[in-house]
């Protein structure tokens, strides 16, 4: 097989690879301590929608609804910018593993060594707190509902009960 549907499949099997390593990097606690979004801080998100604009609208778009047919791979192998509105997946990974793939890179962030991605790990561009500000700012674009199951997600993930 050759061409975009050999592309649509190897995407769809390094998107997959990529949310199963996510995962399992989630629930082993393997994540940089104590990063905790803060969509309710007025101040921090609107830093954060600065920053945004600045450093990831570009490729993200500035409605956070990612690039055009998003799980679609690109021909280098990439993968294409996904939304981070709650149709995308940005809200299924606990803050401290978001963190972490905005600062370190995706393959770093979940562990797999080969990962091809066009986003760039911030670490050196960004500080820690711009980068929480980003994440936080994202987080207070999304629903209601979908904020409550980020936050009953990263409460699993910290051992928590509730």
């Amino acid at each position: 097989m050759t061409g975009p549907g050999k592309v649509r499949i190897l995407s769809g099997g390094l998107l997959a690879v990529a949310a199963a390593a996510a995962g399992v990097y989630m629930f082993t606690g393997a994540a940089v301590d104590g990063v905790s979004l803060r969509p309710g801080d007025r101040t921090l998100v609107r830093t954060g929608g600065e920053v945004y604009s600045q450093n990831c609208a570009s490729c993200h778009g500035a409605d956070l609804k990612g690039e055009p047919d998003w799980q679609t791979g690109n021909p280098d192998g990439t993968l294409k910018a996904p939304p981070h509105d709650e149709t995308g997946h940005t809200w299924h990974h606990a803050d401290e593993l978001l963190f972490r793939i905005t600062k370190y890179g995706t393959a770093e962030a979940v562990g797999l060594k080969d990962f091809k991605s066009a986003m760039p790990a911030f670490e050196g561009s960004l500080s820690d707190t711009e980068i929480v500000a980003v994440l936080s700012w994202i987080k207070a674009q999304w629903p209601e509902e979908i904020r409550e199951r980020h936050d009953l997600m990263n409460a699993r993930a910290a051992g928590k009960k509730q």
